[in-house]
């Protein structure tokens, strides 16, 4: 499902509070991770496959499932769009031990597998799990 411009405006303006962003599985959709790195948002998009990327965008390629940390650490944010509830632990693993909140988008009525905060957006729900207070 395609993200309209208003709902990708909501996701944007949800991420303003974050400096460092970590895109998992950017796979060829690369406009919020544009858009982001437009606002100066420092922006590395992940991919099992290798992905070209915006100006301003960082890529690296890594499998959240065997992840590298390096890539993730110093990240305030990790985000996954349309993301399979098989990855959402993993993802949120990642996220954790980088001590980055980590939100994400499903595809259709997938539900999230790991506990969340909802926020209505949209056309759909963006998933937000904090990072865990010290």
């Amino acid at each position: 499902m395609a993200h309209s411009r208003r709902n990708l405006d909501a996701i944007i303006n949800y991420f303003d509070e974050y400096d460092q962003i970590i895109e998992i599985g950017i796979g060829r959709r690369t406009d919020l991770a544009q858009a982001l790195a437009e606002r100066e948002v420092s922006v590395t998009a992940t991919d099992v496959h290798d992905r070209d990327v915006p100006d301003g965008v960082t890529f690296v390629r890594d499998d959240v499932v065997d992840p590298d940390p390096s890539v993730y650490a110093g990240a305030d944010a990790v985000y996954a769009r349309n993301l399979p509830p098989e990855l959402h632990r993993p993802a949120l693993t990642v996220a954790r031990d980088a001590d980055a909140d980590f939100l994400f988008t499903t595809l259709g009525g997938d539900q999230p597998a790991v506990p969340v905060e909802r926020v209505t957006i949209e056309e759909g729900t963006l998933y937000v799990a904090r990072a865990l207070p010290e």
